[in-house]
């Protein structure tokens, strides 16, 4: 590399790689800096490049480059396939992500956005590289245990409520490591398996990407612009002899969740259908009175999430008649009900879509706006169920004994 070129990439990190006749320059970048952004243009300006990839999904990529795009998306739908949580999840990383880029006036993402628009106007293609951001985090969550599984919801909901000031220098050093990490900073040492999931998973991904999309040889040139906490895996596995094909597959693939976890609500249902047989055999006051004791504290607890999220009171009372039936039903949550009935009773408009990535960059802002509402009544009255399931049962083997 010549010291013309050399001087393009400034301090930004950077490593060169040659694979299968196409040179690929990896450049390390922060996905919230104003140096990195500015880095991205004078490099695609040079025309030394023949293509430009990014660590960027379809989903990513359109949401970052449509502003329209969240007015396409069809609530009722993400709800009724269980897609509301991993959504809930995306919004959260996009507000944490925000409220740090807003302290320094850039956008976040704007390295990508530059490499996409840059790339537009040198005529080059751009390759989306970065595996979906639900199959990511899906996978990150198959490998926790419950419990390790909860701290990671617990990072989540935290960065909700964090308003802590970091400095220009701050940010650079995240160069160091990777956004989604970040996040989970305050427990991701004691669960490594996140590491896996998060990082060298998308590393080996990433490569394997950039080989598929450069395998036709007419791109000799690739500026590849990812995160820098994925710079030296990546740059580790495009040479490995690894085949592209097979390790898309299996990194994009769905592992099954253990046994218990898949068999834990159906037993779950079986033991209170059991203990109200028990309690009717015993006498109909004693059945009637467990029966009670389900609904009562299932009912009112998932009604009381719905109440926090905001929901309407129709909303409420569908939370309060619907959790006891649906903790039987391990098909259906109580969040899918509520999450449903707020959408219909409080349709979202177009507004609400138009500015919900701003919305839920302030705690405020999720109870405001409509769309971010109906996902925490999802959410919440869930989690209301979920523990007025353990709470209920326990009271029943109490009267039971």
């Amino acid at each position: 590399m010549t010291p013309e070129q050399q001087a393009l990439f400034g301090d930004e990190p950077v490593r060169h790689v040659q694979r299968d006749g196409v040179d690929y320059a990896l450049l390390g970048t922060a996905h919230v800096s104003r140096t990195s952004a500015e880095a991205v243009e004078r490099l695609l300006a040079s025309g030394h490049y023949d293509a430009v990839a990014v660590e960027l999904c379809p989903s990513r990529y359109q949401t970052l480059t449509e502003r329209d795009a969240w007015r396409n998306m069809d609530l009722f739908r993400i709800i009724r396939e269980g897609k509301a949580g991993m959504m809930m999840a995306s919004l959260t990383l996009s507000a944490y992500q925000r409220r740090i880029a807003e302290q320094f006036g850039i956008e976040p993402g704007a390295e990508m956005k530059a490499a996409i628009e840059a790339a537009g106007r040198a005529g080059i293609p751009v390759q989306l590289i970065d595996r979906e951001i639900g199959i990511t985090l899906r996978r990150a969550s198959r490998r926790l245990s419950w419990w390790k599984r909860w701290l990671m919801l617990n990072g989540l909901v935290m960065s909700m409520f964090s308003r802590q000031e970091i400095s220009e220098e701050d940010i650079e050093r995240l160069k160091q490591g990777d956004l989604l990490t970040e996040t989970f900073s305050e427990f991701s040492e004691t669960a490594p398996e996140l590491y896996e999931s998060l990082i060298t998973e998308r590393d080996r991904f990433m490569a394997a990407r950039l080989r598929q999309e450069n395998e036709s040889g007419e791109s000799r040139r690739v500026l590849a612009v990812l995160g820098a906490g994925h710079l030296e895996g990546t740059a580790e596995a495009l040479g490995s002899d690894d085949d592209p094909e097979p390790t898309v597959s299996e990194l994009n693939h769905m592992p099954p969740p253990s046994r218990f976890i898949k068999a834990l609500p159906w037993l779950i249902a079986a033991l209170v259908i059991t203990g109200f047989a028990i309690g009717f055999s015993r006498s109909p006051e004693l059945g009637l009175a467990l029966i009670a004791t389900w609904v009562i504290i299932n009912g009112t607890l998932s009604a009381l999430g719905a109440l926090i999220a905001g929901g309407h009171p129709l909303t409420v009372l569908t939370a309060l008649v619907a959790a006891p039936l649906t903790s039987l039903n391990p098909t259906i949550g109580a969040g899918m009900v509520t999450g449903a009935v707020e959408a219909w009773l409080r349709k979202p408009r177009v507004a609400d879509f138009e500015s919900l990535r701003d919305d839920v960059v302030k705690l405020s802002g999720w109870w405001r706006n409509r769309v971010s509402r109906v996902l925490l009544v999802f959410f919440l009255s869930n989690l209301g169920s979920a523990i007025g399931t353990w709470v209920a049962g326990f009271r029943m083997v109490q009267q039971l004994t």
